[in-house]
């Protein structure tokens, strides 16, 4: 027995030293041709030991090899996969025994990984060479399931890094780098936290990142199991703490403060440019979230945007093309000027105020395509270019370029309205429409802050239904369809005294003392900032076809007057042409006269561009009204036995007119050049006051002319 256990202890001390001394006497040969052909056989790719190799088996496992490289596929260049200055493994024997894996190193030194994506498939998908280069399928049964006994063994790890590692990708139109990667990986044993921190400079931004999970074993194995993960750099700051679920799937929750300085510049770092603009800047989130690899769901305490602040509940879809976002948002105030779509402004003559011509850029609708959105707001104050809103509750709806908003029962200029606005760029030509109705508003400030119109004051109702479609403001406009009705009561019409005007033409044509009517251009209708026509009702409704507003039943009401009005105005060249029809019903001594003009009606046109808008008596329809009324009046007197072209004649000349109608024009003169009889008759009768007033003036001897022959 003796002799057995002194044989076998020698047998121990041979292959101890065999194991210290072999390594060092062995050609490196002998086992880097088999190193080399063993990795291209379970990778089907050519494997180089280009330098130097050493290999320790006491008192553990250490192998060392410098210049590894791995070759690249056929079709994607000459450079090699994956390369790296230095490898070093180490692992001890003596746990293997006890099926305990202790790597003791494990060290790359400066690697480079090279991954390419063309038409062929991609260089990083490891197959036979005759197989097809895409990726292959998922496994039938789902892939990774956690669960009981999932990782059977024992294990630590000592020394595990990368040091300067790099990683390029290129699908021939982008390339992307990861240079200077640094990592540490502390596993003291499956049970124990795991600890990785590293640096990285990813397309010139130095990002810094660590993470920590409480047991890789409870991790494998769906028990419950603490995580964090912290982000560092100029693109973002974000932490998070929480705790894996229990579970066969992967699911989280935990809390996070996420502060990004600059979304746009976050977006372009991870490919995925904004439109150009000034907005979707300074983003931060703090609560909580949770959720599984496909979706997310924060629960924001604080959430801030810009210059917009509230809190949140979202839900984040990633499984479909776009992101889904879904949920609500509570909101103190919501300005969405700056992320309306950008318009050039037009260039506009030095000095030039109003309304400029509509511009014909380009309107940017793409960030309706970045995701896909269900959202509830509920917003205190919503700033809507110049309109303002309160108490706001809207729901958004975007999906695949399409973005539908619905108004519900708004508070607007002390009033209540509901909306539902469409913005639709699924098509080369986006589209926009609008339904709404609004209740007691106030018209003065809404109008003003919706189209710059100051003219109108009340309380009332309105009502629209537009539709237009266009690449740009100026196509937008010249494709606008749509109608609408008001209804307003207990206001006025600023710019014009509608009683006032009546008075000037009254005086004017029958020839009455008013001191405030004893000037030519009394022919004008009264006009200015400071004058009004109060109203106690004013009505109608209007059509749209192709950006001309057709308006022909406008009817205000009021004690003193009665005023009906239609036109037109031509929105793509921005200018109007309309008529109202002004009538006293009774006395307008309340409006500064004592004339009783009961039943007078003196028409007023407003014509001219949106900037230069003439306000006048219309002098054409007042002829038309004056010749109409003699010729009445005349054949109701005497006109039984009297010809008409003989009263028309008598009543011509009466006021200093011929009738000329039948005349040959005379030299350069042709039948359109003629002035209207009727704006004739009209000038000849104001011509025949002031001559008379004149008279009554500078003779005093000769009594006026009141024949009216």
């Amino acid at each position: 027995m003796k002799r057995l256990g002194l044989a076998l202890g020698l047998i121990i001390v041979l292959l101890i030293a065999a194991a210290f001394i072999l390594p060092s006497v062995i050609p490196t040969s002998t086992y880097r041709d088999p190193v080399e052909t063993a990795a291209r056989d379970a990778l089907n790719r050519d494997v180089t030991l280009g330098g130097d190799i050493s290999l320790q088996i006491l008192p553990q496992l250490q192998i060392r090899a410098s210049e590894v490289s791995i070759a690249n596929v056929d079709g994607f260049g000459d450079e090699a996969f994956a390369e790296m200055r230095e490898m070093r493994v180490g692992l001890r024997l003596i746990p293997l025994l006890s099926r305990r894996v202790e790597i003791t190193e494990f060290v790359l030194v400066e690697p480079t990984i090279r991954l390419a994506q063309n038409r062929r498939g991609n260089n990083w998908t490891f197959t036979a060479p005759d197989a097809d280069m895409a990726a292959p399928a998922p496994a039938a049964d789902g892939g990774f399931v956690r669960g009981d006994g999932a990782l059977p063994i024992e294990a630590s790890f000592g020394d595990v890094r990368i040091e300067n590692g790099a990683l390029h990708f290129t699908d021939g139109s982008e390339t992307r780098s990861i240079t200077g990667l640094d990592l540490n990986i502390a596993l003291p044993s499956l049970d124990t936290e795991t600890r990785l921190t590293g640096a990285l400079n990813a397309d010139g931004e130095s990002l810094s990142f660590t993470a920590s999970i409480g047991s890789i074993r409870d991790f494998f194995e769906g028990r419950e199991t603490p995580v964090s993960l912290g982000l560092g750099g100029n693109l973002a700051a974000l932490s998070f703490d929480g705790r894996i679920l229990a579970g066969e799937a992967i699911a989280y929750d935990g809390e996070i403060d996420a502060n990004i300085p600059s979304l746009r510049a976050l977006a372009a770092f991870a490919g995925s440019p904004l439109p150009a603009g000034d907005n979707l800047e300074a983003f931060r989130a703090v609560g909580n979230l949770s959720g599984t690899p496909g979706e997310l769901a924060l629960q924001a305490r604080t959430l801030r945007l810009d210059a917009i602040s509230g809190q949140a509940d979202l839900t984040v879809n990633l499984t479909g093309d776009r992101p889904r976002l879904t949920g609500g948002l509570e909101l103190a105030e919501l300005d969405v000027n700056p992320y309306l779509p950008a318009v050039a402004e037009t260039p506009q003559p030095t000095g030039s105020g109003g309304i400029p011509p509509w511009s014909e850029a380009p309107i940017d609708l793409a960030g309706l395509g970045i995701v896909d959105a269900d959202l509830r707001l509920t917003v205190d104050r919503l700033q809507f270019q110049a309109i303002e809103i309160t108490d706001a509750r809207l729901r958004a709806r975007l999906n695949n370029s399409r973005l539908e908003v619905n108004l519900e029962n708004v508070g607007l200029y002390e009033g209540q309205g509901n909306a539902t606005i469409v913005a639709n760029n699924r098509s080369a030509r986006p589209s926009f429409s609008l339904v709404a109705a609004m209740n007691g508003l106030d018209a003065g400030p809404f109008l003003e802050a919706a189209a710059g119109f100051d003219k109108l004051l009340g309380t009332g109702d309105l009502s629209l239904e537009l539709a237009a479609s266009g690449n740009s403001q100026a196509a937008i406009m010249n494709s606008l369809d749509g109608s609408g009705d008001f209804s307003f009561a207990d206001g006025a019409i600023v710019g014009i005294n509608v009683a006032e005007t009546i008075r000037n033409v009254s005086s004017l044509v029958s020839g009455g003392s008013n001191s405030a009517t004893d000037s030519e251009d009394e022919t004008a209708a009264s006009t200015g900032e400071q004058q009004t026509t109060d109203f106690s009702s004013l009505t109608g409704s209007f059509s749209i076809v192709d950006g001309q507003i057709a308006q022909r039943d406008l009817l205000m009401l009021s004690p003193l007057l009665r005023i009906e009005g239609a036109g037109t105005v031509n929105l793509p060249a921005q200018s109007l042409d309309y008529r109202l029809r002004p009538r006293a019903v009774a006395s307008i001594e309340g409006q500064g006269g004592n004339r009783d003009l009961q039943g007078i009606t003196v028409p007023i046109r407003l014509r001219g561009g949106f900037n230069d808008v003439s306000v006048g008596v219309d002098t054409e329809a007042v002829g038309q009204a004056l010749l109409q009324g003699a010729l009445n009046n005349a054949l109701g007197s005497d006109g039984a036995t009297s010809p008409r072209d003989a009263l028309r004649d008598g009543l011509l000349n009466a006021i200093g007119l011929s009738d000329d109608r039948n005349d040959e024009p005379a030299d350069g003169e042709t039948t359109e050049s003629r002035p209207d009889p009727a704006e004739q008759l009209l000038r000849g009768l104001l011509n025949q006051r002031r001559n008379r007033d004149g008279n009554q003036d500078g003779d005093q001897d000769d009594p006026p002319n009141d024949d009216p022959q």
